[in-house]
């Protein structure tokens, strides 16, 4: 099993910056993608951003430009690093491990982190 422990999220004004980070323990894979998707109220949970083993980067077009995902292998732990942030970025963020695929897709995600909640006050 892999357990993915997130970083506590927080409560920030329009226009700051907030980082999560997220690390992988127990079992340990090559070749994985690791990612963040986050879920507001009433609403689905939505991808937010995913990188490669080898650092290719992916994100939701809401994101681009204001978030960074980033990655250190020798540590297994993911990093989003958040700026410009907005109210609608409020949502519960939840760390992914994807063993196989591109990390996007919510069906296909193997390991999930418990959720950190981010609120951008207006």
């Amino acid at each position: 099993q892999v357990q993915l422990v997130e970083s506590r999220g927080g409560l920030v004004q329009t226009g700051g910056s907030l980082r999560l980070s997220c690390a992988a323990s127990g079992r340990t894979f090559s070749m994985y993608t690791m990612g963040w998707f986050r879920q507001a109220p009433g609403k689905e949970r939505e991808f937010v951003a995913a990188i490669t083993w080898g650092g290719n980067t992916n994100y939701a077009d809401s994101v681009k430009g204001r978030f960074t995902i980033s990655r250190d292998n020798a540590k297994n732990t993911v990093y989003l690093q958040m700026n410009s942030l907005k109210p609608e970025d409020t949502a519960v963020y939840y760390c992914s491990l994807d063993l196989l695929g591109g990390g996007r897709v919510v069906e296909r995600i193997d390991y999930w982190g418990q959720g950190t909640q981010v609120t951008v006050s207006s």
